[in-house]
């Protein structure tokens, strides 16, 4: 669950990207794991967010990740699902596969299972990919399962407005 910080937070991005999508004439699209369909639904609870987004994946599995998404299956074992090329590639197969200008990618472990040691719960990567360029974050969250995927959410809005901004200025 999301605390009401963290929702207005992401209602405030959420807002901002779309004001910007629109203004611009693109369109976002969004591959999800360990989020789970939050950022979709962060970006699709704004009114006209029809105009901007036509489709997200969630891709919790492995192999939904490499059929759906292309991404490499050396990519997907234990070490490298949870990194930033994984989410680029993510990102990259969802621009692919829909057509959208903008794309996001998000893996990670949310809790309160998962992890390796060298990549704990509340890891998750972010990718952010256009055509003409590629972007990563790995991020360490804290608190409990609905925590973790909040803070997620509100960084890969945070990124994708940035990306915005810097890519595509108005």
């Amino acid at each position: 669950m999301v605390d009401r910080q963290h929702a207005a937070l992401i209602k405030d991005l959420a807002e901002v990207v779309g004001t910007h999508l629109v203004g611009a004439g693109l369109t976002v699209t969004v591959a999800e794991s360990c989020t789970g369909g939050l950022l979709a639904a962060a970006l699709t609870d704004i009114a006209g967010s029809s105009a901007w987004f036509e489709i997200g994946f969630v891709t919790y599995a492995p192999r939904a990740k490499h059929s759906l998404l292309g991404v490499p299956w050396e990519r997907l074992d234990e070490a490298t699902i949870v990194s930033a090329p994984t989410a680029v590639a993510m990102a990259r197969g969802a621009l692919t596969a829909s057509g959208a200008d903008i794309s996001v990618g998000v893996t990670g472990y949310a809790g309160p299972s998962g992890g390796t040691p060298d990549c704990p719960v509340g890891t998750v990567a972010i990718g952010w990919v256009t055509a003409g360029r590629e972007r990563a974050r790995v991020c360490h969250f804290t608190g409990d399962r609905g925590a973790v995927r909040a803070q997620a959410v509100a960084a890969a809005l945070t990124g994708l407005k940035d990306c915005l901004e810097q890519d595509f200025p108005r």
